[in-house]
């Protein structure tokens, strides 16, 4: 069975997976009882001054009946005093010596900097995680995602923080900027131990169109507030890719953003995350999913021939290149199953309005390269028997899968590789070759 224990910076863990700082770990008894439900560490919601949260705080996008697959929150930092959250931390760590406790901190002058990490030190916490990346309510006040959107604050504040402290550091780093190497080199450069990405993206998820109010509605007003979520995953992956590629980068990630199953923490391990932290997934469905996320880690780390996390971490990366480097000679084509398609015509209508009308229905054409359906079927349709044939003009298809995507049954559309053993050749390798300009493609 594969060792999922991780050392992060030297935050050493039972797994991988980590509560990211939230409302779930507002409290040392909800971050106790993660820990007893199997999770390996727990990012502790942020400290610094206490504020007032407002009422209501969330909302969420709802996609084909599924729930939640978007949140919204408007929450800030601990409403709890100081000294009750630091109590608490201590007594966590006591419990669970084998757990990592890293705390979450926002606080505005150097000195506030070092007075709280000096008392959170005194508690045993693991580490330290800077949060730069909230934005709403603690930017206005010059804090969380108004740091991180400026490299040179960022990298002072850190360095604050960093000489300051004797345990690891992460900052944790906002995605509601042009190009998330600025903010994280910085990081580096100041002398931070670790990554932490993403945080929440700048939002509003819909409007209350009776009361003419955004969500979530606060009596007769809103405001915008950080969105989280599976729909944010994408985002996420790239920024933490972005980071993990580039060779200034050369602290551990840590990869927030939408995980929900164990296949969304591979993917974020196999792009170059060394742990991976969730919150929306467990605010849905209750601390027992880390269960299911270490199980289907473990059986997958073992399918693959793998003895650990660290085996998996950053094996994708490497495919992961520039558009300018992608191969134009690889080409493929849709395909229908006919014994699969039910008529919808989902994928006709898409291909012909949104794409290139290489899908039809009817009669197969039997010319080379019209193929998707035997030629019984196209016989039965053509004499009225009411056999439903699908088919992919292939010399016309881009191979964009538009159709496979939106196909509603599974395996009915699929793409076949139809390169046919053309050489590689890249937009690059094309300009390197002079030729990339029109009437020049050889």
């Amino acid at each position: 069975m594969a060792d999922l224990s991780i050392d992060f910076a030297g935050i050493k863990s039972p797994n991988p997976f980590w509560l990211a700082s939230a409302p779930p770990t507002n409290t040392g008894e909800q971050i106790m009882r993660a820990f007893d439900a199997g999770w390996g560490g727990a990012v502790w919601k942020t400290l610094g001054e206490p504020v007032v949260d407002t009422s209501s705080r969330f909302g969420a996008i709802e996609v084909g009946g599924q729930r939640m697959v978007g949140f919204n929150n408007i929450e800030l930092i601990t409403d709890r005093p100081l000294e009750v959250n630091l109590r608490e931390i201590r007594e966590a760590k006591r419990r669970y010596p084998r757990h990592a406790v890293i705390v979450s901190l926002m606080v505005e002058t150097q000195d506030d900097w070092r007075t709280i990490i000096q008392q959170v030190e005194d508690t045993g916490a693991d580490a330290l995680e800077l949060n730069f990346g909230c934005p709403h309510g603690m930017c206005e006040r010059g804090m969380g995602s108004a740091v991180g959107q400026e490299p040179e604050v960022l990298k002072t504040v850190a360095g604050w923080a960093v000489e300051s402290a004797s345990i690891p550091v992460l900052v944790k780093l906002t995605p509601n900027i042009g190009d998330i190497l600025e903010p994280g080199v910085a990081a580096v450069e100041a002398g931070a131990h670790g990554l932490s990405l993403i945080n929440t993206i700048k939002s509003i998820t819909g409007v209350d169109l009776d009361r003419m109010v955004p969500y979530p509605v606060v009596g007769e007003r809103s405001t915008n507030g950080g969105y989280c979520g599976p729909a944010v995953k994408p985002i996420a992956l790239h920024m933490v890719a972005a980071l993990a590629r580039d060779p200034r980068v050369t602290i551990p990630i840590s990869g927030i953003g939408g995980i929900s199953t164990w296949r969304d923490a591979a993917e974020f391990i196999a792009l170059g995350a060394s742990s991976v932290q969730v919150c929306t997934a467990v605010m849905h469905r209750g601390f027992r999913i880390v269960e299911d996320l270490c199980d289907g880690l473990s059986h997958f780390l073992d399918s693959k021939g793998m003895r650990s996390v660290a085996e998996l971490r950053g094996k994708a990366l490497g495919a992961y290149v520039e558009w300018g480097d992608l191969d134009l000679s690889y080409k493929v084509s849709a395909h229908v199953d006919p014994a699969k398609c039910i008529g919808c015509e989902l994928c006709l209508v898409a291909c012909r309005d949104a794409s290139v009308d290489a899908i039809h229905t009817g009669p197969v054409p039997l010319a080379a390269g019209h193929v998707a359906a035997t030629r019984d079927q196209a016989i039965a349709r053509a004499a009225g028997s009411g056999v439903h044939v699908t088919w992919v003009d292939e010399t016309a298809c881009t191979g964009c899968n538009l159709c496979s995507h939106l196909c509603p049954v599974p395996g009915c559309i699929t793409m076949k590789d139809v390169t046919g053993g053309k050489p590689f050749e890249s937009w690059n390798d094309r300009i390197a070759k002079g030729t990339h300009k029109a009437g020049h493609h050889g």
